[in-house]
């Protein structure tokens, strides 16, 4: 398999698609190519909206993107697909639409056959098992929680460790503490804004400046960072369903 999933798409103060540039232009080549856009996670603007503004960024690499929403036939185009592209948003109601259509094993079996995947944000979130790491307010029901699971472990995205003055919720790392206590045999990872994983086939590298921060019931919280080799959490499946 071949995977980007990146925290996020653009840095405060940079322009868009800024600090990957060169990962996604590595990631999909030389060669011109098409993608297969998944623009459902847009909720405050439209999906043709969504589509245009990443058709803008990824056509100065000398590649395009087409949205999946313009189509008759969604899985006819999944399968066509020789990359498929899902954008952040609204990890919920991404799901949801995901879901309705029918469209989530469809893509799950194209990208374990070795179709490219690049995600950012709930587009990364939805390469776990389940949509259940997720930062994001549930404007929709998802019509289920289960997604592609063509990573055995959960993301994060956004992860954050600020606690600011004042603030009396609980922090990233609680909600997280709170998520393994309840599904003990699962692996999160904290991942920090401009950084991204990078899937080929066995293999699995962070990409950033940053590190990255790995939770599991049991173990004390670590941080991995681009001289890691994270290819370990591959290796691993829960010996039980999550909860």
């Amino acid at each position: 398999m071949k995977l980007l999933l990146l925290s996020n798409s653009t840095n405060a103060g940079e322009e868009y698609f800024s600090w990957p540039q060169k990962e996604i232009q590595s990631f999909l080549g030389r060669f011109s190519v098409t993608a297969l856009f998944i623009p459902y996670a847009a909720v405050t603007f439209s999906f043709d909206e969504y589509e245009a503004k990443v058709e803008a960024r990824f056509s100065e690499w000398g590649h395009h993107v087409k949205s999946i929403h313009h189509a008759w036939d969604p899985v006819r185009e999944i399968e066509k697909a020789e990359v498929i592209i899902v954008g952040g948003g609204n990890t919920w109601q991404l799901v949801r639409l995901l879901h309705e259509q029918g469209l989530m094993e469809p893509i799950q079996k194209k990208v374990r056959a070795g179709t490219y995947y690049i995600g950012w944000s709930a587009g990364s979130n939805i390469a776990c098992p389940t949509m259940r790491t997720t930062n994001d307010m549930p404007v929709v029901d998802p019509l289920g929680f289960d997604t592609l699971g063509v990573i055995p472990f959960q993301i994060n995205p956004h992860y954050l460790d600020v606690h600011p003055e004042g603030f009396g919720g609980e922090t990233r790392e609680m909600r997280i503490q709170e998520f393994i206590e309840a599904n003990p045999n699962v692996y999160v990872l904290g991942l920090r804004e401009a950084t991204l994983l990078r899937r080929e086939d066995n293999s699995l590298q962070l990409v950033g400046p940053q590190t990255a921060r790995l939770f599991k019931k049991g173990e004390t919280a670590r941080e991995l960072s681009s001289e890691d080799d994270l290819s370990f959490l591959l290796d691993y499946a829960p010996a039980i369903p999550y909860y």
